[in-house]
């Protein structure tokens, strides 16, 4: 006997799969003489048509992603930026001096090492350095 057509209605009749619908096999006759919804549902509080429980299944435990050298992503050091701007800064005031001849050839690297050594805090302190070597 086959009731593929009555178990596509009860699955859409009460939103569940195929799969988790089972008829109690002493009442074949009365669930092959439902035809509407309704009678679908009456049958399952009569306890013809059962649900099956949801199994489930597994969950995936996922590797957690260890925190190690390379995978650490670290912002740019806050010091950097002030750093970036005031060696522009500098660099820039002593071309314009080596291009307005206020500065010997010899002078201008030795400044431009010294810049990139930190050793001026500020321009001001740059033009204070270049009034006391001269």
């Amino acid at each position: 006997m086959k009731l593929d057509k009555k178990k596509n209605l009860a699955a859409r009749t009460l939103s569940v799969g195929k799969e988790r619908i089972v008829f109690n096999t002493q009442r074949l006759n009365e669930i092959k003489e439902a035809i509407t919804k309704q009678d679908i549902r009456d049958l399952v509080t009569a306890g013809a048509i059962t649900l099956r429980e949801i199994n489930g299944r597994r969950t995936v435990v996922r590797r957690k992603n260890r925190r190690r050298a390379g995978s650490i992503r670290k912002p740019a050091r806050k010091g950097k930026r002030a750093y970036v701007i005031l060696t522009r800064k500098l660099r820039r005031f002593i071309r314009e001096l080596l291009d307005q001849n206020k500065l010997t050839k010899e002078n201008y690297v030795t400044l431009r090492k010294q810049i990139r050594m930190h050793t001026f805090k500020s321009k001001a302190h740059l033009k204070e350095h270049i009034t006391h070597t001269e």
